[in-house]
């Protein structure tokens, strides 16, 4: 684990700014159990999930006070979950009050905010929301995604707690667990709105593929802070895996980070890789194109010399409502694109 010192400077720098998980292995303890696949049930009785730790959590019944990590709260919004979630924690509302990009479609005004960043998590707060259950993201194995290891045994002792796996393994098979878990909270996926984003997200992908086919051009997924720019791995992220498996060609980096997912380049380096479109993490803590024009060596890239910069939703919600507008805008990136290698 990192000192003190370590782990503020590592959260102010953008945890997680590569898309899949930013020193996650050093800032998150594996939360110690059996880990695996498993489904839900619970209409009028016991309720029972087991989550992709392989652990199975039973409760007398089917949870209605959910506490959830606030991309995981609008997933499983979107698909028809969202009345039982009473608190998020996680990156939900910018300084000037507007909803984080992570919150995807919840009313955050009507949802108790536990924490905002990552470190926060007011176990006060979370106890007077009176949790029946804690769910949340697993980048890493056995980890609680955004839930502080120092305080982690005073909040696990309020509710049990539930987690997706989201990394190294398909957008696609992620999104099946998220659907899996909000139809064992009571949501019915035969909804014609969950029918709909299905359906656009099905017609998105094969968008995808079919553009991917026909560009030849080569894609990167970056995050920048300060210091460093991030190279993120498509085998390590679900989204970027996702698109690799329909065929969008990924710069794959080589020399990845101690915990994996992504390589470091100093901002020197930032040309290692050639590219005809950048995907840009969009989150909060990354930079952004406006404060990246300070970066000579981000400005003499081909990809941002031409304008062939799209936003990435580095940490994607793992919904059909969320995912198909993210295949349906890599199509238009790389379907208006040419290659500037």
């Amino acid at each position: 684990m990192p000192n003190s010192s370590a782990h503020t400077a590592l959260s102010r720098r953008g945890l997680l700014a590569a898309g899949g998980a930013f020193g996650l292995g050093a800032l998150l303890t594996a939360c110690g159990s059996d880990g695996g696949q498993g489904s839900g049930s619970g209409k009028g009785g016991a309720w029972t999930f087991t989550d992709d730790r392989k652990k199975k959590i039973s409760l007398d019944s089917e949870p209605k006070r959910i506490v959830a990590y606030v991309g995981t709260a609008a997933a499983l919004h979107d698909f028809g979950a969202g009345d039982a979630i009473v608190g998020v924690f996680g990156p939900t509302k910018k300084k000037n009050g507007e909803p984080d990009v992570l919150a995807g479609d919840l009313d955050v005004g009507k949802l108790k905010i536990i924490g905002n960043a990552y470190g926060e998590f007011d176990i006060e707060k979370y106890a007077k929301t009176r949790p029946e259950l804690l769910v949340t993201n697993m980048y890493v194995k056995d980890a609680l995604w955004y839930v502080p290891d120092e305080s982690k045994s005073k909040i696990l002792k309020l509710a049990p707690a539930l987690a997706l796996k989201t990394a190294e393994t398909s957008m696609l098979e992620s999104i099946k667990r998220f659907a899996e878990l909000a139809e064992a909270l009571g949501a019915d996926l035969k909804a014609k709105k969950v029918a709909d984003d299905k359906a656009r997200f099905e017609k998105a992908a094969e968008k995808l593929r079919k553009t991917a086919k026909s560009s030849g051009l080569k894609v990167m997924a970056a995050s920048g802070s300060p210091d460093l720019m991030y190279v993120s791995d498509p085998k390590a992220n679900a989204d970027l895996k996702y698109f690799k498996e329909l065929g969008v060609d990924i710069v794959v980096p080589e020399k990845l980070s101690k915990q994996g997912f992504f390589e470091e380049l100093s901002w020197e380096n930032a040309d290692k890789y050639e590219a005809d479109v950048i995907m840009l993490d969009n989150r909060t803590q990354a930079l952004q194109p406006e404060a990246l024009k300070s970066k000579p060596s981000w400005s003499d890239l081909p990809a941002v010399k031409s304008g062939q910069v799209t936003t990435w939703d580095a940490e994607p919600r793992f919904s059909y409502a969320g995912a198909a507008p993210l295949l349906e805008g890599l199509a238009k990136a790389i379907e208006e694109a040419k290659k500037v290698r």
